[in-house]
């Protein structure tokens, strides 16, 4: 007997999600920018949470950043939000 063919279509993702870079994502996630931000500016703050500019195209960078950020206690967190908005009006 002959299976009826199946239909294998990717599983539906919200279209805002694919909007959104992960490093966006991430960086709201801890609360370290606000969802709103622009996302080039999102990427700014990404590379200076990260490893800055000298790591800009390792994409193990974005996984790095997630596992430290979930690292840090909101203490830490709440500084590191300081010091880079402390660095952004400068």
């Amino acid at each position: 007997m002959k299976h009826p063919k199946q239909n294998k279509r990717a599983p539906q993702t919200h279209p805002s999600a694919l909007a959104v870079p992960s490093y966006h994502r991430i960086l709201v996630k801890h609360g370290l920018i606000e969802k709103t931000m622009p996302i080039p500016d999102a990427y700014e703050v990404f590379l200076k949470v990260g490893a800055g500019n000298k790591m800009k195209h390792v994409p193990a960078l974005y996984l790095a950043t997630a596992m430290a950020l979930q690292g840090m206690t909101k203490q830490e967190l709440e500084a590191l939000k300081l010091r880079i908005e402390e660095k952004r009006v400068k």
